[in-house]
């Protein structure tokens, strides 16, 4: 079974045979995956974390997949301000403009980076028979970062893990907008009913706090606030979607 395959069938017997109006039931699982590392190709073990939960009603059953990934994030406010810094001494070395841009458009920039954690769940109201693969979860929440994360690497590895993420800085937020974007995109066939849940955490580097972002909403809505770029409807919580049934 999958995990919320599991939850289903527990919460659905739990109120069949306590004869309840209602019952929920919430897994959580670590999961392996083998994968290879960017470049060398060694293989390399990922852990990750699957949840899983069912609301079993009067109304039917209602299902949340949802997973948890690691990878990287590089800061783009920091970036900017040390290419600014560094545009000044290269104009002071005698470099023209022209010679500044090539260097920038071919050379990484320094900035802080951090471990990233992204958190990604997808609801399926009552009635919905459609499967929700996690796989494509996990790919979802790693794409949003500035680069994935391996356990084991070589040197050429860690390499591209590092330019990866420092060409494509990205702040806590932006990496919100991209999962409830790619989220919206490839589970359009679940229906406007649908749930999608967005959540990342930074574990910041220079800083002696954490910063989330987070975004929860119906499909439909997040769909029609992508589309016209403003707010649509209310931020209805997870919490909230599952108290529905």
């Amino acid at each position: 079974f999958k995990a919320e395959t599991l939850a289903s069938h527990i919460a659905e017997r739990v109120r069949d045979r306590q004869d309840g109006r209602r019952a929920e039931v919430t897994i959580a699982a670590r999961y392996p995956e083998h994968k290879p590392a960017p470049v060398s190709g060694v293989p390399t073990q990922e852990i990750y974390t699957l949840f899983g939960s069912a609301v079993a009603s009067a109304r039917g059953t209602r299902r949340l997949v949802g997973v948890e990934a690691q990878g990287m994030t590089a800061c783009p406010c920091a970036q900017e301000l040390v290419m600014e810094r560094s545009q000044e001494r290269l104009r002071e070395d005698g470099f023209t403009d022209d010679e500044i841009a090539r260097v920038f458009d071919s050379v990484p920039v320094a900035t802080h980076n951090q471990r990233g954690i992204g958190t990604l769940h997808i609801g399926c109201p009552e009635g919905c028979e459609e499967a929700v693969e996690a796989e494509m979860l996990l790919e979802i929440v790693e794409a949003a970062m500035s680069s994935e994360i391996y356990e084991l690497m070589k040197r050429s590895d860690e390499l591209e893990v590092v330019e990866k993420a420092h060409l494509r800085p990205r702040f806590v937020e932006d990496c919100v907008r991209e999962m409830v974007r790619m989220a919206v995109e490839r589970f359009a066939y679940l229906g406007d009913e649908a749930f999608v849940s967005a959540r990342q955490e930074n574990l910041e580097t220079i800083h002696k706090h954490n910063v989330v972002a987070e975004r929860h909403g119906p499909l439909g809505e997040l769909r029609r606030e992508i589309e016209s770029g403003e707010r649509v409807g209310r931020h209805m919580t997870t919490r909230e979607w599952l108290e529905a049934a």
